[in-house]
């Protein structure tokens, strides 16, 4: 089973930015949002997706601004230089996977709809332990004895907050990295999220409000898009620091 496992982690680390993108856009638009308790529960959904969300971003922020990570592998198969262990990385083995899943559940929150978040949820759990297992195999057979140490002291997946302040103490937070590596995947789950936000005004509101309604959703994308396009520059001229093509995923 573990070889199984193994073998699943490395296609999906392999085809991740075609595959996860690819399923996400099918939940979303394969299944109708609705609320869970009847339309007056809608907003309130919307606020807790948003909320878990942005979490998840926070999450993942903290842990590419507070120690340098390399991830995203060589070629689109499973590598690493150096064995990371500080920052967030000494709390958790596995941090910026805990930021995704938050994300993603925010998503399928504000969707609304059960088979989205169940579905959702259950297909993206399995991808990224199968990528965390292939990544252990990998790491073990690389760098051995340190590796293994660092796995039976560090959790996993969750998060251990012992000694959390005394290593962020005296930390310089390195917002130029934060932007650099994730305006990319920011602006992937802003425009999900917008276009959820469209569907389901679309199907809340009556034909004259509508318009109104898509057109705050519409300026708030090309505010987005914006960022984005400001961010891509700005690292291109290298302002943002940094001088390889780092992905954290």
């Amino acid at each position: 089973m573990k070889r199984l496992m193994v073998s699943a982690g490395n296609f999906f680390f392999h085809w991740r930015e075609i595959l996860f993108p690819a399923i996400q856009v099918l939940l979303v638009f394969g299944f109708k949002p609705v609320p869970w308790f009847g339309e007056g529960s809608r907003d309130r959904a919307d606020a807790l997706g948003l909320l878990i969300i942005l979490l998840g971003q926070a999450l993942r922020a903290a842990v590419i601004g507070f120690a340098y990570i390399k991830r995203g592998g060589k070629d689109r198969a499973i590598h690493a230089d150096d064995l990371v262990t500080g920052g967030l990385f000494a709390h958790c083995r596995n941090p910026l996977y805990d930021g995704n899943v938050l994300i993603l559940v925010g998503l399928f929150v504000v969707h609304g709809s059960p088979w989205v978040l169940g579905l959702g949820t259950a297909f993206f759990l399995f991808a990224y332990l199968a990528i965390t297992l292939a990544e252990e195999n990998y790491l073990a057979g690389r760098f051995g004895a340190a590796y293994e140490e660092y796995r039976r002291r560090v959790p996993r997946f969750l998060i251990n907050f012992r000694g959390l302040s005394k290593t962020l103490e005296g930390a310089t937070f390195d917002w130029h990295k934060v932007i650099r590596k994730e305006y990319g995947s920011t602006f992937a789950w802003v425009t999900l999220l917008l276009l959820i936000l469209l569907r389901e005004a679309r199907i809340r509101l009556d034909p004259a409000s509508f318009p109104r309604q898509a057109a705050i959703l519409a300026g708030a994308w090309l505010m987005a898009l914006a960022g984005y396009a400001a961010a891509r520059l700005l690292k291109k001229r290298g302002a943002l620091g940094g001088h390889a093509r780092h992905a954290a995923s």
